[in-house]
């Protein structure tokens, strides 16, 4: 208390407002006051300002070797409480009445509101060399002399808004380091060795809160474990019904012993290179699916997993057959790697194979790699030559040898290519479906080819080509109004629906009966249609049901 009002981060209050005092000890074996603001948050407005995604900021450390943290000194207390509110912060000690002048670590809101600013101080250096998490700086260069020179603007950056570190925290020039739960380096992504041991003498759980913990603590590191949705399923199923008391079983028992073995024999996963192909493996049991995103490295090429995931299966999804399962393992797998599968240098283009059960080699831990046989260079979507140059379709030559059966009529502009029927839909596809085009309108379409080819009913042509182009129909908002509802009729026998009920047991010759329903009454009435109706009632039908 004495230190923080000689530094001005309190001060003595008469606030008719109090929350409660307290200390909670440190990782250092120092103590963190605490104060109860339950209430307090409670009436504060949340913030929707977002924390960055531990596993998805270190996806940007591919290619890193070098690094450094930086820790913030007090960094909740260098933000000010506006002028008038610092009532609210008011706590009681053995020592006397104090509120806040400074923002406290116990307010809800505080992370949201420092990540902010973090966020806007160190605005132009995000996502070149710098993540921050809260008060945490993380420094990522490709080599020293490059990192020398990043160190050096953020530290001229934190200079130029009064910003200080705390010293014992730092950790300069790394090869490799922890952060956040995790061990960092240049070959990639670790389990935090401090957790894996905590884990491995992790007790029996008593109760259904201890086994949540539990469960919470081990999904931290799901990204780590295959098939961990399948293998927890025993320990989940012991909370369904949200019981009060809990009751082991020998599955249950089982899957904790295994749990925590697997996490003593995670494997490194390898930062992903978009510019490698990538291999996914996937797998499905009755209670779960999982997958494995693998990329081959170094001479020989030997297969590192990048990620792995895993999931659960609904009540729903459970019925599913054997092939539906790895269907939807396959589904979830593209959806969950989507922005590194669906990349800007290969194709959104798979090869599945099935690989037999007695075929499948067991993972074995941390030196988790697979040997491939001919590994493959990606096929980029736009090769460089055509953004630079003009476009010139293959198809020319076709064209000029179908015009020798087919030569140009008169009419012919000059200047302009005439299109033999035989090549017209090429022509239409290279045009509007093409990687350079990218499946523009009819118009566009039809501008790009009128550049430089013709034929009679070119614009006819491009529209019908257009309008029936499937990737359009399902990528476009339709532009006509919803059908609606039918309308409703007025009077009787203004409206009458018909249909026909066919391949009955032959009845007289008949096999079908024609049923015609008065919409007003909803009244039906069955008709002889005749041995052989055609796709429309004949002429004398309809006179019939109308009494005409």
């Amino acid at each position: 208390i004495a230190e923080t009002l000689k530094q001005g981060f309190i001060q003595p209050s008469t606030s008719p407002a109090t929350s409660s005092f307290f200390f909670v000890g440190k990782k250092d074996g120092g103590l963190r006051p605490c104060i109860d603001y339950r209430q307090l948050n409670s009436q504060n407005i949340q913030q929707l300002y977002p924390l960055p995604l531990v596993p998805a900021a270190l996806e940007e450390l591919r290619g890193a070797r070098i690094f450094t943290k930086l820790d913030l000194q007090s960094a909740f207390n260098l933000i000010h409480i506006h002028a008038g509110d610092e009532w609210k912060t008011a706590f009681v000690t053995p020592t006397g009445h104090y509120e806040y002048r400074v923002m406290p670590y116990s307010l809800s809101i505080s992370p949201f509101v420092f990540q902010t600013f973090m966020n806007e101080v160190f605005r132009e250096f995000l996502h070149c060399f710098v993540i921050v998490y809260i008060n945490d700086i993380l420094i990522y260069s490709r080599n020293q002399a490059d990192h020398r020179q990043h160190v050096q603007q953020v530290l001229q950056k934190l200079c130029g808004h009064n910003l200080y570190l705390k010293l014992e925290k730092c950790e300069f020039h790394q090869l490799s380091f922890q952060f956040h739960g995790y061990v960092i380096s240049a070959e990639g992504v670790q389990m935090d060795q401090g957790k894996v041991y905590a884990t491995l003498e992790w007790p029996l759980p008593s109760s259904v809160k201890e086994l949540q913990r539990f469960l919470g603590f081990s999904n931290f590191y799901c990204r780590f474990i295959q098939n961990y949705s399948s293998i927890t399923a025993p320990l989940t199923s012991l909370l369904r019904g949200k019981p009060k008391h809990l009751t082991w079983n020998p599955a249950a028992l089982k899957a904790f012993q295994r749990l925590k073995t697997i996490f003593s024999t995670t494997p490194l996963l390898h930062h992903p290179d978009p510019e490698l192909p990538f291999m996914v493996k996937v797998d499905a049991s009755t209670t779960g699916v999982g997958a494995v995103l693998s990329q081959a490295v170094g001479e020989p090429p030997l297969l590192h997993p990048c990620a792995l995931f895993s999931r659960k299966l609904s009540p729903a999804e459970q019925n599913y057959d054997v092939g539906n399962r790895e269907l939807l393992a396959i589904k979830l797998a593209l959806e969950e790697w989507r922005h590194w599968l669906k990349g800007a240098t290969h194709q959104f283009d798979f090869k599945i194979t099935y690989r037999p059960g007695s075929k499948k080699v067991k993972a074995d831990g941390l030196s988790r790699q697979f040997s491939i046989d001919s590994p493959t260079e990606p096929e980029p979507i736009i090769p460089p030559d055509l953004i630079v140059s003009p476009i010139i379709w293959d198809i020319d030559q076709n064209i000029r040898n179908a015009t020798l059966q087919e030569p140009a009529p008169p009419e012919s502009p000059e200047g302009k290519i005439y299109v033999p029927r035989s090549q017209r839909q090429t022509l239409l596809g290279a045009a509007h479906e093409s990687p350079g085009s990218g499946h523009p309108g009819s118009r566009r379409t039809l501008s790009l080819l009128q550049t430089r080819y013709w034929w009679p009913s070119m614009h006819h042509d491009t529209t019908r080509y257009v309008q029936s182009c499937s990737v359009c129909a399902m990528s476009n908002s339709p532009h006509q109004l919803p059908a609606g509802k039918l309308p409703i009729p007025q009077r009787p026998w203004s409206h009458i629906r018909v249909d026909f009920i066919t391949d009955l047991p032959n009845s007289e010759g008949n096999t079908c009966v024609m049923v015609t329903v008065e919409v007003f009454t909803e009244a039906p009435r069955p008709e002889d249609p005749g041995p052989n109706p055609g796709p429309v009632p004949g002429p004398n039908l309809l006179p019939r049901v109308l009494g005409l």
